[in-house]
């Protein structure tokens, strides 16, 4: 039996191993010095960040203490990278401690983003940049796509489930944020990724461990719907047969921006 964690490596973790580097990249942090990762989850990004930056100091927080746990005790960086139980809307941090932050796949999930971007400004020092990529989900997220287009053939009320109208997931909306919380030089674009899948099986699966809105509407599905659900992807997939392997790409926003230096 897979806990969250666990089972969120197995739905999300593939795809998050393979975006963090380039949101990393992205960001052009800075080689040495403290980087916050808000919503660390299973520690994909701070590992990335960690890796890109052999000097940086990375502190992951996220509210769940599992997922904490888990990020831990994956963790190759033990001097350089730390992960503690907290939350972006209300950072238990002083003024100023981080020379730049970074978040994947988590301000779209936020209850109140911009309160939690004020915090992490707040925590940032001047001069500092902080950036964050959520999945375009409206278009760039294909995995998810067919899974939706296959709900919805067979159960048109599924449509009500889907994350295309999720907020900050479509072209401009991190970049307003960014901007109406007063960071500067901002600038967004979108980070493409392909993830290889080995056989349908490997695709479907990870649906059932219940994870993100898919993942929760498919394990609440009887035999039969999940039957026939199933039936409708591998169609819309076109696979010749079902240990054949095939790849589906996805796309992130991803925005950076600075606080403001003084003077």
């Amino acid at each position: 039996m897979f806990s969250n964690a666990e089972a969120y490596e197995q739905f999300m973790g593939r795809w998050s191993r393979l975006v963090a580097p380039k949101l990393v990249g992205f960001s052009e942090l800075p080689e040495r010095g403290r980087v916050l990762d808000v919503g660390s989850g299973t520690g994909s990004l701070s590992f990335a960040v960690a890796d890109r930056s052999a000097k940086a100091q990375v502190d992951g927080i996220d509210p769940p203490k599992e997922y904490v746990a888990y990020a831990s005790q994956r963790n190759r960086f033990p001097d350089r990278v730390r992960f503690q139980v907290g939350d972006a809307q209300a950072l238990q941090m002083p003024d100023r401690q981080f020379d730049a932050a970074v978040s994947l796949l988590v301000f779209n999930f936020l209850p109140d983003a911009n309160k939690a971007l004020l915090e992490v400004r707040r925590v940032t020092k001047p001069g500092g940049r902080i950036s964050a990529a959520v999945w375009d989900y409206a278009d760039g997220m294909k995995m998810l796509r067919l899974f939706w287009e296959a709900a919805v053939a067979v159960d048109p009320g599924a449509e009500q489930h889907t994350e295309k109208s999720m907020k900050l997931c479509r072209q401009g909306e991190l970049a307003s944020l960014w901007k109406q919380s007063g960071l500067v030089g901002v600038r967004e674009e979108p980070l493409e990724i392909t993830t290889r899948f080995q056989s349908f099986a490997d695709y479907w699966d990870a649906f059932l461990l219940g994870q993100g809105t898919a993942g929760a509407y498919a394990v609440r599905l009887t035999n039969e719907q999940k039957q026939a659900l199933r039936s409708e992807l591998k169609r819309r997939l076109a696979l010749p047969a079902e240990g054949t392997p095939f790849s589906l790409p996805a796309r992130v926003w991803a925005v950076r921006g600075d606080v403001p230096k003084e003077g």
